[in-house]
This record gives C-alpha cells, sequence and structure tokens, in this order.
C-alpha cells in the first residue's frame, strides 16, 4: 500500500447522477475538481445500479436542466446512430428504447455509462477534472467548521488518497461524507412534532429506512438457465412481510402504493405488444400491471429481426425490496452482510421465477430466463451496487417538508415557492416499505422547487450537499431522490463551489443575501437551470 496526497478546489465525492453534474458544472466555470466513485461504473442509480430514470411527465419539454437534457439526448443519439433500429423506431422522436411503461427513456445501462465518459472526456483531457476510481471515503480532517480534507481508500487495493480542497461536495449515495466531517444529520423518520407532517409518527424514527434493492436483467430464451439455488432461499421463499397480508414476498403479488390493497401483477416475457404504442407516463397508467413491460430496458421489437434473442427486463419490483434492516451507521462488515442478503433475495426471486412461479399456462417456472451479466457489467448478473432510496441527510438551513409539497396540504396554490430555489422537479411522494415495518406511504404532490438552503449544512461552511443527501425529510425524499432531481441538487452544488471560489464569497452569504444570490442565480439560469415551474402545471 502507498499513499499520495492530492489538492484541488472542489473535490466531489461520488460520481453518480449528482456528482457527475457537479463536476462538470465545476469544471465548466474554470475550477480544477477531483472526482471519485467506488464502482466500476459512473453513473450512479442510473448505471451501477441499473435503475431507469423515474421522470415527471413534461420532462420532454421542460423542468430539468440543459446538461441533463444533453445527457437524455446523447443516450438516444447514441442508438439512433449505432443500433439497428426500425426505421418506425429510428424516426420515433421520443425514442424509447426499451419501451418500458416506467420511464420515457428506457435503456441498457451501458449506454448511459457512455454518454457520461463522454460528457467529462473534454475535462479529463485538459486536466480540469480528475477521476479517482474505486475508492470509498474512509476518514475526513477539520478545522473548526471547515472540511480540509478526505482520505479515500481503494477497495481494488491501490493506494490510499487523501485529497485537500476548498469545497467538498458529498454526492455519495448514503451521506458518507457527513458521520465522517461531523456534519450534523438525520436517518429515517423524523416526528410529526418536529417536522408537522401529517405523514409521520409521533416520535422519530432513526432507524425506519427505505427498502434498498439489488436489481438485474433477465432476457427469456430456449433452453435451460436455471441458476443453482440460492443459500438463503428457504429464507425468502417462506418470507411473508406484514405489509403483504399474508402473501408470501416471492410473488406476483403485492401492494398497490396508492391504495395499498393487494394486487396480483402478471408476468407475460416477449409479449409481442406494439412497443411503438408504449406511452411511459405514470400519471396516465402506473404501467407496472404486466413486470415484464413495466421496466424493459431493451425492446427487440424496436430492432431489425435478430438483433435481440429477447427483450431485456430489469427486475426492480417489490419482490426485491430489501426491507429487514437498514446499512446507515453499521460497521462496514454489517453493512457488507446486509448487502449480500439483498443479493440473495434477489437471486431468490430469480431462482423462483425459474422454478415456481406460476404461468398462465397452469403450469411453473420459467427456466427459459436467463440472467444478462453482460447487460449489468458484473460476474453474477446482478446490479454492480445496490439501489439506494434513502440517504442520511444533513440537518439543513432548509428543510422541505410534506407541508411543502403535498397537494392535500397546497393545493391549487401549489408547492412553497423559495426565493433561493436553484432547479425543479416533480414526482409523487413515493415511499416504498421500510425497514420499520411501514408499508407504501404515496402522496399526491405538486411540481417543487429547489431551494439552495436544502443544499447547506447547518453548521460546515464549506461542505456542501450534491445527491439525496439534501435537507428533505423521510417524507420528502420520496419525491426528491429521482434522477433528474439529483442531477439537477449536483449541477447546483458545482456551480456553488465554482461561484464562491471566483468571487471570494461563502454559500451561507449568497443564500442569506438577496443581491448576492441574484449574481448566483442569474448563473444557474444562464447554464440552463430552470428555476420556476410554467404556469398552469399541476399535480398528478
Amino acid at each position: 500500500m502507498t499513499s499520495q496526497d492530492l489538492q484541488t478546489d472542489v473535490l466531489v465525492v461520488g460520481a453518480g447522477l449528482g456528482g457527475i453534474a457537479a463536476a462538470l458544472a465545476a469544471a465548466d466555470r474554470g475550477a480544477r475538481v477531483v472526482l471519485t466513485e467506488e464502482h466500476p461504473w459512473i453513473g450512479g442509480q442510473l448505471t451501477s445500479q441499473a435503475v431507469p430514470p423515474d421522470e415527471h411527465p413534461w420532462v420532454e419539454r421542460f423542468g430539468v436542466t440543459a446538461r441533463y437534457r444533453a445527457l437524455r439526448d446523447g443516450i438516444r443519439d447514441v442508438y439512433r446512430r449505432r443500433y439497428p433500429l426500425t426505421t418506425a423506431a429510428r424516426a420515433w422522436p421520443e425514442l424509447n428504447p426499451g419501451a418500458g411503461w416506467v420511464s420515457k427513456l428506457c435503456h441498457e445501462p451501458r449506454v448511459a455509462v457512455g454518454v457520461l465518459e463522454e460528457m467529462l472526456a473534454p475535462h479529463r483531457s485538459a486536466g480540469r477534472i480528475r477521476l479517482l476510481e474505486r475508492v470509498r471515503p474512509t476518514a475526513a480532517t477539520t478545522d473548526g467548521d471547515q472540511v480540509t480534507s478526505v482520505t479515500l481508500t481503494s477497495v481494488v487495493g491501490g493506494p490510499e488518497v487523501t485529497v485537500s480542497a476548498a469545497y467538498t461536495i458529498d454526492a455519495t449515495e448514503t451521506g458518507e461524507l457527513l458521520p465522517l466531517t461531523g456534519t450534523e444529520y438525520v436517518t429515517g423518520f423524523e416526528s410529526a412534532r418536529v417536522t408537522g407532517e401529517p405523514s409521520a409518527p409521533d416520535a422519530a424514527q432513526p432507524d425506519n429506512v427505505q427498502a434498498l434493492s439489488v436489481c438485474f436483467a433477465v432476457e427469456h430464451v430456449d433452453g435451460e438457465h436455471t441458476i443453482d439455488r440460492p443459500d438463503r432461499y428457504d429464507f425468502w421463499r417462506s418470507y411473508a412481510p406484514g405489509a403483504w397480508g399474508g402473501e408470501r414476498l416471492l410473488s406476483w403479488t403485492a401492494p398497490n402504493p396508492r391504495t395499498l390493497e393487494l394486487e396480483q401483477r402478471s408476468f407475460t416475457p416477449n409479449p409481442g405488444d406494439d412497443p411503438l404504442a408504449v406511452d411511459a407516463d405514470q400519471s396516465k397508467n402506473a404501467g407496472d400491471g404486466n413486470l415484464w413491460l413495466f421496466r424493459r430496458i431493451a425492446a427487440r421489437d424496436l430492432h431489425e429481426p435478430g438483433f435481440y434473442a429477447s427483450d431485456v427486463c430489469l427486475v426492480n419490483w417489490p419482490s426485491i425490496d430489501y426491507i429487514l434492516d437498514h446499512v446507515l451507521d453499521v460497521p462496514r462488515d454489517v453493512e457488507e452482510a446486509r448487502i449480500a442478503d439483498a443479493r440473495q433475495l434477489s437471486l431468490s426471486m430469480l431462482y423462483w421465477m425459474q422454478t415456481e412461479a406460476p404461468r398462465p399456462d397452469g403450469g411453473t417456472g420459467y427456466p427459459g430466463l436467463r440472467l444478462r451479466p453482460d447487460v449489468m457489467g458484473s460476474t453474477d448478473g446482478l446490479a454492480q451496487a445496490a439501489y439506494h432510496r434513502e440517504s442520511r441527510r444533513i440537518q439543513a438551513v432548509t428543510t422541505v417538508t410534506e407541508n411543502d409539497v403535498s397537494y392535500a396540504v397546497r393545493g391549487d396554490q401549489g408547492a412553497t415557492r423559495y426565493e433561493d430555489s436553484v432547479g425543479v422537479g416533480m414526482y409523487r411522494i413515493d415511499l416504498h416499505p421500510s425497514t420499520g415495518g411501514d408499508t407504501y406511504i404515496d402522496v399526491p404532490s405538486t411540481p417543487f422547487e429547489i431551494p439552495l438552503g436544502a443544499l447547506l449544512p447547518q453548521r460546515t461552511t464549506n461542505l456542501l450537499a450534491g445527491n439525496k443527501n439534501i435537507g428533505t425529510t423521510h417524507i420528502t425524499n420520496g419525491c426528491y431522490r429521482l434522477h433528474p432531481v439529483e442531477w439537477n441538487v449536483g449541477e447546483a452544488a458545482g456551480h456553488l463551489a465554482a461561484h464562491c471560489l471566483a468571487t471570494g464569497r461563502t454559500p451561507h452569504a449568497v443564500q442569506a443575501k438577496p443581491d448576492l444570490l441574484a449574481d448566483y442565480q442569474a448563473e444557474l439560469v444562464a447554464a440552463g437551470v430552470e428555476l420556476r415551474w410554467p404556469d398552469g402545471v399541476h399535480a398528478y
């Protein structure tokens, strides 16, 4: 083992969507950036976690940043240039390569990795962004209310690196820098006495955290492709969560998130549907009736015959939600053991589908289901990283609560308007079952803004939140955690760090002083960041 020290303007820890957006924004403004990533692929929930983008219905027209739109356009461009699409598919203006119902842009994660790498490439060539790969933050130093350095340890036996920076952005998936830097934060469910939220419990529940999931991709082809029986299969086969009303987790049955009534989904591999007819708008249709189609990431009938032997289906369903326990603020070996158990759950779901799942013809099992490790960029066929829906969250200058975004509370007046808005977002408050035994919490929300104060810790002066660790609550995390919002948060944080470097101002002063705030917001607008929703955009 060796070690090295680096000095930079901005350190961005975590190269998920928020981290990449932060690095691009800071580098575009001339700052020197060190960007780090633990997993083989950059891109976080879009790539190493393999989750197709969860977006609002207006995403093709407005409501995202210009850089995020460039990412989406770049993904479609790869398919149009490199894939043997049918003539009709190539002419489809809003091409959805997977024709999945969950998103208007379901696609294979490797394509997004390539586009993100391309977006970073000019800055990496010029030396403005240095990417440290396969490292994880393990220590930090502080001086009073400032973070002075972060130490990163290789997960593959490489050298340890300590990076000193004027500004540090925590863009990790679970807010890993917060305990390392002593930055105050919360986990799990806050109490209604503190937040005033209608859906919050009377007492805080810091260990009550949304389920994480380990996704995987399958195709359905001729032959016998059944995996070895997972070690934990007997446990997971018999496990019946309370929220499932006695039904087993490994099944086609799960609660409807909005009604909480148990519903049985269907599963029909390669159903021969018309992929061009898919209208992926969850404000009209939840789209999860047929699980094969819900998160399909490759639709073979959009391509010339024979290119794909099968559709490719991304499994991210309630049956793989790991709710036994959380991985926040536990020893590293415990965290690894729980994620390993979540991987066992995912493999058990696959084995159940291959061997015991009821079929419409009265038979059982789909032995033709075959894992696609090449699609996941892994050896076992599962996603490289667990999909974390919930992070540690800073005790922020501004905390967004249910009362700020809930349609039941706000009605037609819309979400709270923030003078310090740094972007916009929209999604229902969508909370999955949690480690405290709760079932879904699904609350209609209004199109909302992202306050700059939510990115700023109350005390630490040069650490910015750049992912799901912003100042939301357990409840509002359910609508602020999605792909375009995470990107917007990171982009705003990167701009802010570079702005403060260039002007000598502090993040808290920019947020608090109207004239300084106006200067910063003007830079965001010039970079294509939308600060307000157009009139007439309503809840769903």
